[in-house]
């Protein structure tokens, strides 16, 4: 999938546009490079790859939030189905989510610290919500679930 790339950050824009300034680090629009194949995506949805397995992204919606008490439902997000590891030499850099195409957070991980997965706590109940995590080794990944459902 194409996607514009922060050469500073990271940060991968997949609304066709590049930002004025990099939301992560605030990098000009010069830093972006226009990438073919910015970020994988499973090729085959009934036969996933172990490499697939192990990055992308599962996510869960939970329409009532326990923690939060009006107008919230939770995303759990694990990276991949078979765990992915943790160690200083492979390892979940981070987490982008964004709502619509729209950026609206970043989690960075600590090899050795913590377990690649993460939630969030959502004020909107529709739209579009993709995942993308980085590996060290093997690059961008996307997952994208529609909240509506």
């Amino acid at each position: 999938m194409r996607g514009l790339v922060c050469s500073i950050c990271g940060f991968i824009s997949i609304d066709g546009v590049a930002p004025e300034k990099c939301p992560v680090c605030g990098a000009p629009r010069t830093a972006f490079e226009d990438k073919e194949e910015a970020i994988k995506d499973q090729k085959d949805a009934a036969n996933p790859s172990d490499l697939e397995k192990k990055h992308i992204p599962v996510i869960l919606i939970v329409k009532k939030c326990d923690l939060i008490s009006k107008g919230c439902q939770d995303a759990m997000v694990k990276i991949g189905e078979i765990d992915h590891p943790m160690q200083p030499e492979h390892y979940i850099m981070h987490i982008d989510f964004y709502l619509n195409k729209e950026f609206i957070a970043r989690f960075k991980f600590t090899p050795d610290k913590l377990n690649p997965a993460t939630a969030l706590h959502l004020k909107v109940t529709g739209g579009k919500l993709s995942a993308i995590e980085c590996c060290n080794l093997h690059g961008a990944w996307i997952r994208e679930v529609d909240l509506s459902s």
